[in-house]
């Protein structure tokens, strides 16, 4: 029986997991679960599953909930240190790590540290310090197992191959809500609009990511350390079908996709299984029925930030941990209705000018970058708010 932590377990990923884990009876055991601050569904989880240790970030919900529960037999734990408690437990054989933005930080580099598997459906933690996650999972000897449906994607073409073989990695894009929205449209987009992703069902923040294409951005920061690519060798490719999940090119121009309707229950079962295959009782995909797979470049004048994502990769030390601190502050004042769609934008790009780069081959730097790019950003928000 492998034991199972889930970092993030009421969120959308955390939803999956455990749905997956319910269809294979006596292989997992949910050993460690956390949350932000969602005690009543973090409850209702405890009944269900019965993990030994559960964190909640939010102090008075942990409280809350520890004042609920009583004297049942599970370990409630409060704060960021105790996400980090659980995230390296001993007894865990693989840990999910699924919190969302930089809080999932120090839990995923915990794990790592305690020398456990770590499948990755955060992308955030390798954005800001994926020279210092990769540099002790190489300590370790750890396996960093991702989630995502294009890395994923990607891992699975790059089964068998050599390093040495690739010739680029090609992302793909569903372009979101807004592909087709004028300039003008998309100043006046709402909150409703900007979340309504046409293919996957995600959290608030990731849907907005995906609708600013800043998601894609994040994902190509997080490819180059998964897979030891330089930016030139990552390509993205607008595909709104989100039936291709991504490809690989070889030296010999053999290209290798993966494909598969869009359900995160897929890659999940992947990492949980791995190195097998489980069976899923799934829809198929029929591409007959699918029909048409239609693939553009992206526009970068509509989508500025992907390309704001590049030129920050390709600058590095630590930009990325910058841009990624004012990205959740723009996207977290946009859904509170502090600033327009477009703003979220002007407020990374602002943030990002204002920076002077430092070299992030320390925890310590990376942390004050996201410390001082969240003022910053703040800052350029109230300047918005007054607009």
């Amino acid at each position: 029986m492998k034991n199972i932590v889930i970092l993030g377990a009421t969120g959308s990923i955390g939803d999956s997991t455990l749905d997956i884990i319910s269809r294979f009876p006596g292989q997992f055991r949910i050993l460690g679960l956390t949350a932000k601050s969602r005690d009543a569904k973090l409850e209702k989880l405890i009944e269900r599953h019965a993990p030994k240790v559960v964190a909640l970030a939010d102090l008075k919900a942990a409280a809350a909930l520890k004042k609920r529960i009583g004297n049942k037999r599970v370990k409630v734990l409060a704060g960021e240190a105790g996400l980090v408690e659980v995230a390296g437990l001993a007894e865990a054989d693989l840990v999910i790590s699924a919190i969302v933005g930089a809080a999932g930080l120090l839990p995923t580099l915990s794990a790592i540290q305690a020398g456990k598997t770590v499948a990755l459906a955060n992308k955030e933690p390798l954005v800001m310090a994926g020279e210092i996650i990769q540099r002790e999972a190489k300590l370790k000897g750890v396996s960093i197992l991702p989630i995502d449906s294009e890395h994923s994607a990607v891992f699975q073409a790059l089964h068998g191959e050599r390093h040495e073989d690739i010739k680029r990695m090609i992302l793909t894009a569903s372009g979101g809500p807004l592909l087709r929205h004028s300039d003008i449209e998309k100043r006046k987009v709402t909150r409703k609009e900007a979340l309504a992703h046409p293919n996957w069902k995600m959290g608030p923040k990731i849907s907005i990511d995906s609708a600013t294409l800043m998601n894609k951005g994040l994902e190509i920061i997080e490819a180059r350390w998964l897979f030891d690519l330089p930016p030139d060798k990552i390509d993205v490719v607008i595909h709104p079908q989100s039936i291709i999940h991504s490809m690989v090119e070889f030296v010999d121009r053999s290209v290798i996709a993966q494909l598969g309707l869009p359900d995160m229950r897929t890659p999940i079962s992947y990492v949980l299984h791995y190195p097998k295959r489980a069976p899923l009782d799934l829809p198929s995909l029929d591409l007959a029925t699918v029909g048409t797979l239609t693939f553009e470049k992206p526009d970068l004048k509509a989508f500025p930030l992907l390309n704001t994502a590049y030129e920050t990769l390709k600058s590095g030390g630590t930009l990325p941990a910058v841009l990624n601190a004012a990205n959740e502050e723009a996207v977290a004042a946009f859904l509170n209705a502090q600033i327009g769609f477009t703003e979220i934008e002007a407020v990374i790009h602002q943030t990002l000018e204002a920076h002077s780069p430092q070299s992030a081959d320390t925890l310590e730097a990376v942390i004050e970058a996201d410390e001082w790019a969240r003022m910053e950003g703040k800052r350029w928000i109230r300047h918005y708010a007054r607009c």
